[in-house]
Protein backbone atom coordinates (compact mmCIF):
# COMPACT_ATOMS: atom_id res chain seq x y z
CA UNK A 1 0.00 0.00 0.00
CA UNK A 2 2.68 2.10 0.71
CA UNK A 3 4.26 1.64 -2.79
CA UNK A 4 0.70 2.88 -4.48
CA UNK A 5 0.31 5.52 -1.95
CA UNK A 6 3.84 7.53 -2.56
CA UNK A 7 3.85 6.65 -5.97
CA UNK A 8 0.60 8.38 -6.39
CA UNK A 9 0.68 10.70 -3.70
CA UNK A 10 -0.53 13.58 -6.19
CA UNK A 11 -3.91 12.07 -6.55
CA UNK A 12 -3.95 13.06 -2.53
CA UNK A 13 -2.81 16.55 -3.25
CA UNK A 14 -5.60 16.85 -5.64
CA UNK A 15 -8.48 15.77 -3.67
CA UNK A 16 -6.86 18.74 -1.07
CA UNK A 17 -6.58 21.29 -3.38
CA UNK A 18 -10.38 20.71 -4.01
CA UNK A 19 -11.47 20.82 -0.75
CA UNK A 20 -9.74 23.56 -0.22
CA UNK A 21 -11.69 25.14 -3.21
CA UNK A 22 -14.90 23.60 -1.97
CA UNK A 23 -14.59 25.03 1.53
CA UNK A 24 -13.32 28.65 0.34
CA UNK A 25 -16.13 28.76 -1.61
CA UNK A 26 -18.21 27.88 0.94
CA UNK A 27 -17.14 30.92 3.57
CA UNK A 28 -16.99 32.87 1.07
CA UNK A 29 -20.73 33.06 -0.13
CA UNK A 30 -22.39 31.40 3.41
CA UNK A 31 -25.74 32.92 2.05
CA UNK A 32 -26.13 30.18 -1.00
CA UNK A 33 -29.32 28.99 -2.38
CA UNK A 34 -29.88 25.78 -0.94
CA UNK A 35 -29.48 24.58 -4.75
CA UNK A 36 -26.28 25.90 -5.27
CA UNK A 37 -25.05 24.29 -1.90
CA UNK A 38 -26.32 20.86 -2.83
CA UNK A 39 -24.47 21.51 -6.56
CA UNK A 40 -21.35 22.32 -4.73
CA UNK A 41 -21.41 19.68 -2.24
CA UNK A 42 -22.17 17.09 -4.96
CA UNK A 43 -19.85 18.23 -7.14
CA UNK A 44 -16.87 18.09 -4.62
CA UNK A 45 -18.12 14.57 -3.60
CA UNK A 46 -18.33 13.79 -7.02
CA UNK A 47 -14.94 14.30 -7.59
CA UNK A 48 -13.54 13.48 -4.40
CA UNK A 49 -15.28 9.89 -4.93
CA UNK A 50 -13.68 9.51 -8.92
CA UNK A 51 -9.96 10.25 -7.50
CA UNK A 52 -10.76 7.59 -4.76
CA UNK A 53 -11.80 4.99 -6.66
CA UNK A 54 -8.47 6.12 -8.76
CA UNK A 55 -6.81 5.59 -6.50
CA UNK A 56 -8.35 2.32 -5.08
CA UNK A 57 -7.85 0.98 -8.76
CA UNK A 58 -4.34 1.83 -8.99
CA UNK A 59 -3.65 -0.01 -5.52
CA UNK A 60 -4.69 -3.34 -7.24
CA UNK A 61 -2.72 -5.72 -7.07
CA UNK A 62 0.28 -3.91 -4.79
CA UNK A 63 -1.80 -3.15 -1.89
CA UNK A 64 -3.83 -5.54 0.49
CA UNK A 65 -6.93 -2.95 1.43
CA UNK A 66 -7.03 -1.18 -2.00
CA UNK A 67 -10.98 -2.17 -2.08
CA UNK A 68 -11.03 0.76 1.08
CA UNK A 69 -10.32 3.09 -0.76
CA UNK A 70 -12.93 1.95 -3.90
CA UNK A 71 -15.12 1.49 -1.56
CA UNK A 72 -14.74 5.04 -0.06
CA UNK A 73 -14.65 6.27 -3.80
CA UNK A 74 -18.14 4.75 -4.95
CA UNK A 75 -19.91 5.81 -1.53
CA UNK A 76 -18.89 9.70 -3.02
CA UNK A 77 -19.73 9.13 -6.20
CA UNK A 78 -23.11 7.70 -5.82
CA UNK A 79 -23.29 10.26 -2.88
CA UNK A 80 -22.40 13.14 -5.60
CA UNK A 81 -25.01 11.63 -8.36
CA UNK A 82 -27.74 11.56 -5.92
CA UNK A 83 -27.58 15.14 -5.19
CA UNK A 84 -27.54 16.27 -8.81
CA UNK A 85 -30.62 13.30 -9.42
CA UNK A 86 -32.66 15.34 -6.51
CA UNK A 87 -32.14 18.96 -6.64
CA UNK A 88 -35.17 20.01 -4.43
CA UNK A 89 -33.40 18.27 -1.92
CA UNK A 90 -34.50 20.18 1.52
CA UNK A 91 -31.40 21.32 4.01
CA UNK A 92 -32.55 18.67 6.58
CA UNK A 93 -32.11 15.51 4.07
CA UNK A 94 -28.79 17.58 2.75
CA UNK A 95 -27.36 17.34 6.09
CA UNK A 96 -27.99 13.45 6.56
CA UNK A 97 -26.61 13.18 3.11
CA UNK A 98 -23.23 15.02 4.57
CA UNK A 99 -23.43 13.38 7.96
CA UNK A 100 -23.75 10.16 6.24
CA UNK A 101 -21.30 10.62 3.85
CA UNK A 102 -18.39 12.24 6.73
CA UNK A 103 -18.86 9.35 8.53
CA UNK A 104 -18.67 6.28 6.00
CA UNK A 105 -15.61 8.18 4.37
CA UNK A 106 -13.63 9.05 8.46
CA UNK A 107 -14.45 5.49 9.23
CA UNK A 108 -12.66 3.83 5.90
CA UNK A 109 -9.88 6.70 6.14
CA UNK A 110 -9.15 4.96 10.11
CA UNK A 111 -9.04 1.81 8.32
CA UNK A 112 -6.83 2.92 5.89
CA UNK A 113 -4.48 4.79 8.63
CA UNK A 114 -4.85 1.52 11.09
CA UNK A 115 -3.55 -0.76 7.89
CA UNK A 116 -0.26 1.90 7.36
CA UNK A 117 1.04 2.54 10.94
CA UNK A 118 3.33 -0.42 9.95
CA UNK A 119 4.41 0.99 6.70
CA UNK A 120 4.77 4.71 7.22
CA UNK A 121 5.65 6.88 10.14
CA UNK A 122 2.68 9.63 9.29
CA UNK A 123 -0.32 7.77 8.99
CA UNK A 124 -1.41 9.44 11.70
CA UNK A 125 -2.38 12.42 9.62
CA UNK A 126 -4.68 10.11 7.50
CA UNK A 127 -6.33 9.20 10.83
CA UNK A 128 -6.29 12.82 11.63
CA UNK A 129 -8.90 13.82 8.70
CA UNK A 130 -10.76 10.37 9.83
CA UNK A 131 -11.57 11.80 12.97
CA UNK A 132 -12.30 15.28 11.79
CA UNK A 133 -14.66 13.19 9.43
CA UNK A 134 -16.64 11.14 12.38
CA UNK A 135 -16.37 14.02 14.85
CA UNK A 136 -18.05 16.38 11.80
CA UNK A 137 -20.61 13.73 10.58
CA UNK A 138 -21.65 13.17 14.15
CA UNK A 139 -22.37 17.06 15.09
CA UNK A 140 -24.11 17.50 12.28
CA UNK A 141 -26.56 14.64 13.30
CA UNK A 142 -26.31 16.57 16.73
CA UNK A 143 -27.40 19.98 15.65
CA UNK A 144 -29.90 18.98 12.84
CA UNK A 145 -31.75 21.89 13.28
CA UNK A 146 -28.88 24.21 12.30
CA UNK A 147 -29.79 26.71 8.90
CA UNK A 148 -28.23 26.52 5.87
CA UNK A 149 -25.68 29.53 6.47
CA UNK A 150 -24.25 27.83 9.64
CA UNK A 151 -24.59 24.99 7.55
CA UNK A 152 -21.64 26.28 4.79
CA UNK A 153 -19.73 28.05 7.17
CA UNK A 154 -19.61 24.33 8.86
CA UNK A 155 -18.90 23.03 5.75
CA UNK A 156 -16.39 25.26 4.44
CA UNK A 157 -14.26 25.12 8.12
CA UNK A 158 -14.54 21.11 7.69
CA UNK A 159 -13.26 21.18 4.39
CA UNK A 160 -10.68 23.34 4.78
CA UNK A 161 -9.60 21.44 8.03
CA UNK A 162 -9.63 18.36 6.46
CA UNK A 163 -7.63 19.20 3.52
CA UNK A 164 -5.01 19.92 5.79
CA UNK A 165 -4.34 16.63 6.59
CA UNK A 166 -4.49 15.25 3.35
CA UNK A 167 -1.71 17.40 1.62
CA UNK A 168 0.25 16.93 5.03
CA UNK A 169 0.00 13.15 3.88
CA UNK A 170 0.26 13.92 0.38
CA UNK A 171 3.66 15.76 0.64
CA UNK A 172 5.06 13.61 3.12
CA UNK A 173 4.48 10.48 0.80
CA UNK A 174 5.87 12.52 -2.05
CA UNK A 175 9.27 12.89 -0.04
CA UNK A 176 9.04 9.07 0.53
CA UNK A 177 9.20 8.77 -2.96
CA UNK A 178 12.64 9.90 -3.37
CA UNK A 179 13.83 7.35 -0.76
CA UNK A 180 14.39 3.42 -0.54
CA UNK A 181 10.81 2.28 0.26
CA UNK A 182 11.36 -0.20 3.83
CA UNK A 183 10.72 -3.79 3.43
CA UNK A 184 8.13 -5.41 4.95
Amino acid sequence: MLEALTRHWWVLAIRGAIAVIFGICALLWPALTLLVLVALFGAYALVDGVFAVIAGLRAVGRARNWWVLLLEGLLGIALGLLTFFWPSITALVLLIFIAVWAILTGIMELVAAIELRREIAGEWLLGLGGVLSVLWGALLFARPGAGALAIAWLIGAFAILFVLSLLALAFRLRGMGHQPLPSV
